[in-house]
């Protein structure tokens, strides 16, 4: 899974402020469920295109992580296909494909798709330690209301940069009660959910031992969060980054526009 890696290289999107880049996934995500016709999807098609061209990051890399979500996409186009009421255009057994259901199932998969590479290119172009100064700096207005901005930031941090340790601690653990006569793929569907039992179990433990291992770190080097901290790298806007922000709202406009206008297709 590339979701919380980070691919180290020199591009434009890398030397951006790590505000701008977390400002447009949320302006990705938005654009994405604003698309309501094909004009839309092109749309965010264009964009995604342009931001992995920019970001120098081989799409061979990006598309590796999405093998991880073939089920759920898969699980999702299925439901959406057949469980969506409209004209009938396939009849199988009990089952009916509608038009409305095929577009809905096309559209949800692009979607999904869409989200994980967008969301996978703000990681993979963001230092973690950049990743928590971005996201403290957007939360900071919630400072006058008390809320510990730093801490939250920090822990969203944490938890994205662990979805790779985790998926690949899962997998050890797999070959491992798997090396011992384990199976995972026989059986219904209550077994497979009760053979999944012997791999939480240790992968619980490991995660929170690892949970333990990194606040003990955190605490022998004297961190400290709140607003006594300083920055070895405070954040700085730069021409790019304007250039970005002006980019971003014209894709929410562009994606405004082409919801509300009645185009064809």
């Amino acid at each position: 899974m590339t979701l919380g890696q980070y691919y180290q290289t020199d591009s434009v999107l890398h030397r951006m402020d790590p505000r701008v880049k977390l400002t447009g996934t949320i302006a990705y995500i938005a654009a994405l469920f604003l698309a309501g016709n094909v004009w839309g999807y092109l749309l965010a098609t264009i964009f995604l295109i342009v931001v992995i061209a920019l970001s120098k990051v081989p799409i061979r890399f990006m598309l590796k992580g999405m093998r991880s979500i073939a089920f759920l996409i898969t699980l999702t186009v299925v439901f959406n296909l057949f469980m969506t009421p409209g004209d009938e255009l396939i009849a199988v057994w009990k089952l009916h494909i509608t038009r409305e259901g095929l577009i809905l199932a096309v559209s949800m998969a692009v979607r999904l798709t869409y989200l994980i590479i967008g969301s996978n290119i703000m990681t993979l172009t963001t230092t973690p330690n950049a990743l928590t100064d971005g996201m403290e700096s957007l939360l900071s207005p919630l400072k006058v209301l008390h809320a510990p901005v730093h801490e939250v930031a920090m822990m969203m941090s944490i938890a994205l940069r662990f979805i790779p340790i985790l998926m690949e601690e899962t997998d050890k653990i797999m070959k491992a009660q798997m090396a011992r006569g384990a199976s995972f793929d026989e059986g219904g569907l209550i077994m497979r959910a009760k053979s999944m039992v012997p791999l939480l179990v240790p992968l619980f433990v490991s995660a929170f031992r690892r949970a333990g291992d990194l606040a003990l770190a955190m605490e022998a080097r004297g961190y400290r969060g709140g607003d006594a901290r300083t920055k070895m790298k405070p954040l700085h806007y730069e021409m790019r980054d304007y250039i970005g922000y002006c980019v971003l709202v014209l894709l929410i406009a562009a994606a405004i526009v082409l919801r509300i206008i009645k185009l064809p297709f």
